[in-house]
């Protein structure tokens, strides 16, 4: 499937987007309340909080209470400002290419008082090992790409960590289940909904040494 363009500007993966700026606010809803966010043409989603996102904060797991958590394509931020919420003795580090986005999320952090968020861009590696990883990943940006991305964060998850990635049935989510797991990580899809699955992906076992 062709990526999907925003609002006919340029797609919401790169890193200068291309559409003309109009910001606007858009309500996210969880267990803790309802929070606004701000948000703009040319980020992932900008009208209003993705399905995906939503079942997988009002139906995946619990976040980690501390560590490092990552929320990779953070987008304006309602993942990392859900995980920050949630977990506040935890580090959450939010990155995505578009430096719109990055702003985006850094202010609803930022307005919201969560001062254990950081946003950082894409080429920027954590000091620590990564606890949890957390993604709506960017499926349209094609599935070289996106293996070449989901594998380079997944071999920084700690012995013990874990990555939990929400991806639409439709756009492939038992095949990308599958690669994961042919790969070496080992990946359960924890639950269905909306057409939308959950799929918990573990640290791929290393080999013993003498």
């Amino acid at each position: 499937m062709p990526p999907k363009s925003s609002d006919r500007g340029g797609h919401y993966f790169e890193e200068q987007p291309a559409a003309a700026q109009r910001p606007s606010t858009v309500d996210l809803l969880t267990a803790e309340g309802v929070v606004r966010l701000h948000t703009d043409r040319g980020v992932f989603s900008h009208s209003g909080v993705d399905v995906g996102t939503k079942v997988l904060l009002t139906e995946g797991p619990r976040p980690a209470a501390r560590g490092l958590l990552v929320d990779l394509g953070c987008g304006y931020g309602p993942i990392a400002v859900t995980l920050a919420r949630r977990s506040p003795d935890a580090r959450v580090w939010a990155t995505d290419v578009n430096a719109r986005a990055r702003e985006l999320c850094e202010r609803n952090a930022a307005e919201l008082g969560l001062l254990n968020v950081e946003v950082h861009g894409p080429d920027e590696v954590p000091d620590a090992p990564i606890d949890e990883l957390w993604s709506n990943p960017p499926i349209r940006i094609g599935k070289r790409p996106l293996h070449d991305l989901l594998g380079s964060w997944l071999e920084r998850l700690a012995p013990d960590g874990r990555a939990l990635l929400v991806v639409q049935r439709n756009l492939g989510a038992d095949s990308l289940a599958r690669w994961l797991g042919h790969e070496g990580w080992p990946t359960e899809r924890l639950l269905s909904r909306q057409g939308y699955r959950i799929l918990e992906v573990r640290p791929r076992a290393t080999a013993a040494t003498d």
